[in-house]
């Protein structure tokens, strides 16, 4: 059983070239029924991020505490 969140940005961040905003939004489905998205080291998140918008998650240090997230189900 999968779960839905929505994941936003908190703040502008720019690192090595590049840069997340908040209107960068995506929506991803977890493999598993949990409660957290980042619990897999955000890997759906890594996905969404770099087909919506080319965006590399890992290049930029990204983490849990640069995000906002809710429920969509």
């Amino acid at each position: 059983m999968s779960k839905v969140f929505q994941v936003r940005p908190k703040r502008v961040k720019r690192t090595n070239g590049t840069v997340l905003t908040p209107e960068m939004v995506v929506t991803v489905t977890t493999a598993m029924h949990t409660s957290d998205p980042f619990y897999n080291g955000a890997k759906e998140i890594q996905e969404a991020y770099m087909r919506q918008y080319g965006f590399d998650y890992k290049r930029a240090c990204c983490n849990k505490n640069d995000f906002d997230f809710r429920a969509c189900d």
